[in-house]
């Protein structure tokens, strides 16, 4: 017996450990799950008007706002999956008492970028958003054809002469101009840990087999 025991014990542990690890996950996995939840709840809730004062703590607040868009807009490369390629139309939009603020009005097709989108009375319903889209590889604008490969608030702000503020619309009354709405959702946010759980489970199952085969060998030369 004492032959098998390191074994056992090593073999014991670690599926002890590695179970825990996919214990874990699955508890990391139920609380995602619950801040997802809480995120979609304050996505669809009802709106306010656009508070005097806005910080990125108030993400995904969902407001309303009444003014014009000047005709300045930002396009940025995105895609929506029943169209294929395009762009997102970030405009500069003064609200009625006076604000310029950005406003991510949707999407276009690629055929539609070069249309003529002048000034334009729009009452917006959608969710205030500091997206993450950025990133270290993320290549610079490109100004002198006014294409941006990912949405940065301070960045579109200072190039539109607006407030850091994004309101991304998630529906429009008043002339749309073409622009289809893509509202705030939670399909970028992962959750991915009912995958790492999953592998976690499958690594102890092969070390408990190895576990288990090593026994067997040292059993066989103990004949």
């Amino acid at each position: 017996m004492r032959r098998y025991l390191f074994p056992l014990i090593l073999g014991i542990l670690g599926c002890t450990i590695l179970i825990q690890l996919g214990l874990w996950q699955l508890d990391r996995m139920a609380w995602k799950q619950g801040m997802l939840d809480k995120i979609t709840a304050g996505i669809q809730g009802d709106p306010v008007p656009l508070p005097d004062q806005v910080d990125p703590s108030m993400k995904y607040l969902p407001v309303t706002v009444t003014g014009t868009t000047t005709g300045q807009e930002i396009d940025v490369l995105s895609q929506m999956r029943d169209q294929g390629a395009g762009y997102q139309v970030v405009s500069r939009f003064v609200t009625d008492d006076g604000r310029a603020i950005l406003l991510d009005r949707g999407f276009i097709p690629q055929e539609a970028r070069h249309l003529e989108r002048g000034p334009t009375r729009l009452k917006v319903t959608g969710n205030l958003h500091w997206p993450a889209d950025t990133g270290s590889s993320t290549p610079a604008p490109n100004l002198d054809e006014n294409i941006w490969f990912a949405r940065d608030v301070d960045a579109m702000a200072r190039h539109l002469d607006t407030e850091p503020v994004l309101v991304v619309a998630s529906f429009v009354e008043g002339q749309a101009q073409g622009v289809t709405p893509m509202p705030v959702t939670i399909e970028r946010i992962p959750n991915n840990h009912l995958s790492y759980a999953v592998q976690w489970f499958m690594i102890a199952a092969v070390w408990a087999v190895m576990t288990l085969a090593l026994i067997w060998r040292i059993r066989q030369r103990s004949y």
